[in-house]
């Protein structure tokens, strides 16, 4: 039986933690490849030209970019198995990247950085694998297992986001932080910060948060020369991290902790090595459900790690939208280059008003889990993915440009009809 009284903590990261700098250089870079193909008018929903498995590691006053891809110029000087990587153009996105997120600090800075390039040619053994057959379908990036989640807790506090709320408000509070240290409003912050949420549950039912810990780098000292203390810090950011909050949900002061290593001046990639993929639960569901084993930035769409993951989610979402549970979780497993996935799986946990073998057939008779169907269906080809790689994959609005189209609910009347209700 599962607990109703409870404690549960997620963890987010602002986009300019280290790891979050190298995700979004990463997507960046995909999202480049992508648009290059539409410019070149190579893309379509039938097509992928585009493959992209590209790693950024960012530490003091260095990013090193690494992995290998598919494309076509400027971004490739040439085709074939010896292409060469256009350095030039990837040093500029990842500076502009950079530059995005705001860091002009000694030890890391978007003109200071050395930025070495050392992308190469997409293994002609796994292309093989991946590119369409004569049935016109795309064999899976790489063998794996996706978990997909969604449930209801945070609909009262924002419609169809279908969130848990660990996780969902530990965003917001960066989000918030974010938007007023851009607006200058808290300009003394710096971009490296991290958030963390403990939810008290009563009844199965998130009612408050028990805890909150936020913390974030900011100058060493304020306008009038005073250096800045921890108290000043927490009341400069208080307001601001009340009103990411639910009415009432503020912690009493002493559960609010705000830099609790006493100085945070040193930060981002110049105080802490950051990798592409290393904030997995983050980019998620906090940890309050699965993960499957790989990362999602700088993948392309053929890489079932990102696309099989998000078609799961929009799977769940659209199974808890149709008001057939609370709470709905999904595995897919695939096989490298093989276009039917291995398994499927629904689980409820008991708050299913259809039984879950029964949603099991539906939803893989409504949206074939293969990987052709899932990016044309979603219409994954797009340039859409730097915009991920902060503040989670889920959880967020369908944009117009196809941005986030795995968060629509468009299938919900379809699945609820299919079994009957």
């Amino acid at each position: 039986m599962a607990r109703k009284n409870f404690l549960f903590t997620s963890e987010s990261v602002s986009e300019g933690h280290p790891d979050k700098v190298s995700d979004q250089i990463s997507d960046a870079i995909l999202d480049e490849f992508l648009r290059n193909d539409i410019k070149l008018g190579i893309a379509d929903d039938s097509l992928v030209n585009t493959r992209l498995g590209c790693e950024t590691l960012c530490t003091t006053n260095k990013v090193v970019i690494a992995g290998e891809g598919r494309g076509q110029a400027p971004l490739f000087h040439k085709w074939g198995k010896h292409a060469q990587i256009n350095r030039e153009l990837i040093t500029e996105i990842a500076r502009g990247v950079i530059k995005d997120i705001g860091y002009n600090q000694d030890g890391f800075s978007w003109h200071g950085a050395d930025v070495e390039v050392e992308l190469h040619g997409q293994s002609p053994d796994i292309a093989m694998g991946v590119n369409e057959n004569k049935k016109g379908e795309e064999g899976a990036g790489d063998q794996g297992m996706m978990f997909g989640f969604a449930c209801t807790e945070s609909e009262v506090y924002e419609k169809n986001s279908f969130m848990p709320a660990p996780i969902y408000f530990s965003h917001k509070i960066l989000k918030v932080l974010s938007e007023q240290r851009r607006s200058g409003k808290l300009g003394d912050l710096q971009p490296d910060a991290k958030s963390q949420v403990t939810v008290r549950y009563e009844d199965g039912k998130p009612v408050g948060a028990a805890k909150v810990v936020v913390s974030t780098q900011h100058n060493q000292s304020n306008a009038k020369g005073k250096d800045y203390s921890p108290a000043m810090i927490k009341d400069m950011i208080a307001d601001a991290v009340t009103s990411a909050l639910p009415k009432g949900w503020m912690p009493k002061e002493k559960d609010f902790l705000v830099n609790p290593t006493g100085n945070f001046v040193v930060g981002g990639p110049d105080g802490d090595c950051g990798l592409t993929g290393r904030k997995i639960i983050v980019d998620t569901y906090g940890g309050y459900a699965r993960h499957g084993g790989g990362a999602f930035s700088g993948k392309d769409p053929t890489k079932v790690d990102r696309s099989a993951a998000y078609a799961a989610r929009y799977l769940a979402k659209n199974v808890v939208a149709a008001g057939l549970a609370d709470k709905c979780e999904i595995q897919v497993a695939y096989a490298i280059g093989v276009a039917d996935p291995m398994s499927l799986y629904v689980d409820t946990f008991g708050t299913g008003k259809v039984d879950d073998a029964k949603l099991e057939k539906v939803l893989s008779e409504l949206f074939p889990l293969r990987p052709t169907n899932i990016r044309r269906t979603l219409q994954l080809n797009k340039p859409i993915y730097k915009r991920t790689a902060a503040y989670g994959h889920f959880g967020r609005a369908p944009e117009r440009d196809g941005g986030f189209s795995w968060e629509k609910v468009d299938l919900a009347a379809a699945i609820k009809k299919a079994v009957g209700g």
